[in-house]
């Protein structure tokens, strides 16, 4: 579980620039992993060998001036309630704007490590200019020039030293997150799912501050049930505001193993679900798709195949993952979902012995080999599973740099044939032997 980190201020100071210099840090640093990057403002990053989540508010900002006030109080005071460290940013050129002040003020009464950053600071004369931000009164600031990323490392060092180490999970209990926007039948699921029987369940507190984690023991399978439902009681945020769901979603998602995304059947899986359901992926969790309020829809014949040919369209290429369709109402199928959920469960933690993956792999790579690049032939020598937590896998070869995007599909398409890894990211490096 890494920490989440959140820039803040108002708009046009730099903080997409800022939030494109840290995740693009880390991209730098990692293999590259198949699969669109679809959101823009959430991101991984790393520094001095730690890892954290960045979040950049100013992407889901739209409208005008005081449409844009009223939305940014709304984005600090969630972005104060979520993230662990706060980067609050500022622009030289401008000096201390009004805006700037009602942020500071928000910030002022919060008890997390808030970073001052004055950005557009290339020259003496800003540097000097730049002093006036100390009357925001939040003490030291950090002068940066996103563009050419000066003065970022000193930022970044102090910002890592801040951030809580990962707490250590007591249980070793699977942990299954319920995600989805807000309304789409969160709480009735879980409802649905403790029944009435509620003395089977013990509240444990989450290793987060606040999604409480539910143990859950009935008909034979032990979980704990992060809820993102119950944590929402903010009269101030707009229940549709897509910053909140994702924001809201980040937090559970990161400390779960197996993320249950529950859609609403009448609206369908629009671009804010598809949003926690790229989130998860990128997070190599385990996805399990459940539309919700079934039997609202009117239906034919071919609705339920419809509806699934829909989703995994929006989804492609990663298309093997559960899709249920369930009442929480009438509690349809809603067991069957847990069900499934702890198969995909199965599926990450699976451990493939090296001598069966080569005895299965290497037949179909030498059937179908990786095309030529350049007139050079790739040859795929020895496969192992990677020792972490979910699916990866490294192929050893002679030409790794000349396989490409499409040969990796085939590869992971062809583990999932034979291996079952139905709801779970997969990812492939190639590696030179």
């Amino acid at each position: 579980m890494s920490a989440i980190v959140a820039i803040v201020g108002r708009p046009n100071v730099g903080k997409s620039t800022l939030f494109n210099r840290l995740i693009q840090r880390r991209e730098a640093i990692v293999d590259a992993v198949s699969g669109v990057t679809r959101d823009r403002h959430y991101g991984k990053s790393d520094w001095n060998g730690k890892e954290f989540t960045v979040i950049d508010t100013g992407g889901y900002v739209l409208g005008s001036d005081d449409i844009f006030e009223k939305e940014i109080d709304k984005q600090v005071e969630l972005a104060i309630g979520e993230a662990d460290a706060i980067i609050f940013m500022v622009d030289v050129e401008t000096g201390v704007t009004g805006m700037d002040e009602d942020v500071a003020k928000l910030l002022r009464r919060v008890d997390k490590p808030i970073f001052l950053v004055v950005n557009k600071v290339d020259n003496a004369q800003r540097a000097q200019d730049a002093v006036e931000f100390y009357s925001l009164g939040l003490g030291e600031y950090f002068s940066i020039s996103s563009m050419n990323g000066s003065g970022s490392g000193e930022l970044l060092d102090e910002l890592v030293k801040a951030l809580p180490e990962k707490p250590e999970t007591e249980s070793e209990l699977p942990r299954f997150a319920i995600v989805g926007r807000p309304n789409a039948g969160k709480s009735s699921f879980i409802n649905a799912l403790i029944g009435e029987e509620r003395y089977i369940v013990t509240d444990v507190a989450g290793t987060t501050r606040d999604s409480i984690d539910t143990k859950y023991n009935r008909f034979g399978f032990e979980f704990n049930l992060v809820d993102t439902a119950g944590i929402r009681r903010k009269a101030k945020v707009k229940e549709d505001l897509e910053f909140y769901s994702v924001m809201r979603s980040v937090r559970a998602i990161e400390h779960s193993d197996v993320c249950i995304l529950l859609l609403d059947a009448t609206r369908g899986f629009d671009g804010q679900v598809e949003n926690i359901f790229w989130l998860a992926q990128r997070n190599n969790k385990g996805v399990v798709i459940l539309v919700n309020k079934w039997d609202l829809v009117d239906k034919d014949t071919h609705a339920v195949k419809e509806y699934t040919r829909k989703i995994k369209q929006a989804i492609e290429p990663f298309t093997d993952v559960p899709i249920l369709f369930i009442s929480a109402l009438t509690k349809q199928r809603i067991y069957k979902a847990i069900e499934t959920a702890v198969e995909v469960f199965t599926n990450r933690s699976k451990r493939i012995p090296t001598r069966k993956l080569n005895d299965v792999m290497l037949p179909i790579i030498e059937h179908t080999p990786p095309p030529a690049y350049k007139g050079k032939y790739v040859k795929i020598k020895f496969i192992t599973q990677l020792p972490t937590p979910y699916p990866q896998f490294a192929f050893f070869c002679n030409l790794p740099q000349y396989v490409r995007e499409p040969y990796k599909r085939f590869l992971e398409n062809k583990l999932r044939d034979h291996f079952d890894f139905t709801g779970v990211p997969v990812t492939i490096y190639m590696r030179k032997k």
